[in-house]
């Protein structure tokens, strides 16, 4: 009953628009040459992406069938003027999913709109966009390759800036200190014969000055590698990072055991991240920590650990450029996990990052 209402109205759409988009695309290509086309084709492969992408929905809301997107992603921190406008046209047109949509709005307009006019062909109208639009294998292995090339960039920024960091602390802080100390011991040599009572006043001082370097260090190491983590395990590192917070957190966590590493730190430095984040920001008056572990014993298939964190805070967190949360992306990223954020104006916010995690 459903498909003689849906294969009618996605007919009537179908021919118009994929007709409109296709003769649009097709001048913009044309006027290539004389500069015109530089101007028009990226609004115009936009809209085919986005018509193609509603496509997609289609099929998997009425299909059940997932039509993952192909597209290479667009560079984020595009050059401005008329040079950005060159460079945003060359990538679209060097990326091979630009040219498959162009071969589909031709087959959309004349087979899809025939088999959406009737109604019992409607189930070959979705396995027709299906096999049209989603991206082939080759499509597949270039994506994860420039993923991993991303992450790998990524990874290599991030620890050039940890260790920037490192150094900055140690010469600003803990260092300084030391020298201080160690200058201060030489006076004290100097005047414990002659003025006892100053070299006195002096080796407390100094007392004082080791102390706060000690303090220093131990920041700094926790900064790096949490004790407690390395002590304790990734789920007591959690409840502990979650009773620091001003915030009250209500935690519930579910691990089974020890992971490697490098992953039960991301972890909790991303944990970290959004708790402060809630907290700093949202004005909240109670947050939800959820971790559990989702182990997928299916032949290739990847465990992993997911996290929850909910406030009930004023919402409108964004993972647009220049947010903080982009830091927590780009660390996922290098372990392959991924970050997603519900933040609607007025709240509730819910991040939720999932990270593969085959136990230790």
């Amino acid at each position: 009953m459903l498909a003689l209402v849906r294969g009618p109205a996605l007919a009537v759409v179908t021919l118009p628009v994929s007709i409109l988009l296709f003769t649009l695309s097709l001048v913009s290509i044309v006027l290539l040459p004389i500069g015109v086309g530089v101007v028009t084709t990226p609004p115009t492969q936009q809209a085919v992406r986005w018509y193609a992408n509603q496509r997609r929905r289609l099929v998997r809301e009425w299909g059940g069938l997932e039509v993952p997107e192909p597209y290479r992603p667009l560079p984020r921190r595009p050059h401005s003027g008329i040079v950005g406008q060159v460079e945003r046209c060359t990538l679209l047109l060097k990326d091979p999913a630009t040219w498959r949509d162009m071969v589909w709005l031709p087959a959309d307009m004349t087979a899809g709109f025939v088999t959406a006019l009737l109604p019992p062909m409607l189930p070959i109208n979705h396995q027709l966009t299906k096999a049209m639009l989603e991206p082939t294998r080759e499509m597949l292995l270039t994506q994860r390759v420039e993923q991993l090339y991303e992450t790998r960039h990524d990874a290599v920024d991030s620890s050039a800036a940890e260790l920037r960091r490192i150094e900055r602390d140690l010469h600003d802080g803990a260092q300084a200190r030391l020298v201080a100390m160690g200058m201060s011991l030489g006076t004290i040599e100097a005047l414990i014969e002659h003025d006892p009572a100053k070299a006195k006043q002096m080796i407390a001082q100094a007392r004082e000055n080791s102390a706060e370097a000690l303090t220093e260090l131990r920041d700094l190491v926790r900064g790096i590698h949490p004790p407690v983590l390395a002590e304790r395990g990734l789920p007591d590192a959690l409840r502990a990072l979650a009773l620091r917070m001003p915030v009250p957190v209500e935690e519930d966590i579910e691990l089974p055991g020890r992971f490697d590493e490098p992953v039960e730190t991301a972890v909790y430095f991303a944990v970290s991240e959004l708790l402060t984040n809630a907290a700093k920001h949202a004005e909240p008056t109670k947050v939800w920590l959820d971790v559990l572990y989702v182990a997928d014993e299916s032949a290739g298939g990847d465990s992993r650990i997911r996290v929850t964190v909910t406030d009930d805070g004023k919402g409108g967190a964004s993972l647009d450029a220049g947010s903080g949360l982009q830091g927590v992306q780009r660390r996922l990223a290098q372990f392959d996990g991924v970050l997603a954020l519900s933040s609607p104006s007025g709240g509730p916010t819910m991040a939720t990052l999932e990270v593969p995690a085959p136990l230790a």
